[in-house]
């Protein structure tokens, strides 16, 4: 099976909120996730992230610790995710390829449909955070 190695943005507001994003494409539209995506080549998984969200939100973000690796079967693939804790620098995130997005307290997580390998970050930002 296939292996994807991703890195995803875990982005907390100042009140503690956490951005979620909306996929707009591919298999899993419509369900809900932490922005980030693939590492290039040559890419720390840093600076990977930092370039995905100005991809994907336009709009610059620091990274500020390690979260927690994921590793789940899909149908079609495995991935390895490693999350970060980020904070936004300034600007506010714009959608360029999300459908929508939410900022949720802890409170609110269960709120969205998550995708499969997100729910146990999910569950570990709810003891933690």
């Amino acid at each position: 099976m296939k292996t994807i190695n991703v890195v995803a943005a875990i982005i907390v507001s100042e009140d503690r909120k956490i951005f979620a994003t909306q996929r707009g494409y591919g298999d899993y539209k419509g369900w809900w996730e932490f922005p980030g995506g693939k590492i290039e080549e040559g890419e720390s998984k840093e600076e990977a992230l930092k370039r995905e969200i100005l991809e994907e939100l336009a709009c610059p973000i620091s990274v500020d610790r390690f979260f927690d690796s994921i590793d789940y079967d899909y149908p079609k693939f495995h991935l390895h995710m490693d999350c970060f804790l980020c904070s936004l620098e300034g600007k506010e995130p714009s959608l360029v390829e999300h459908m929508s997005a939410k900022w949720l307290s802890v409170s609110e997580l269960d709120d969205v449909k998550w995708l499969e390998a997100d729910l146990s970050i999910i569950e570990k930002l709810k003891r933690e955070h």
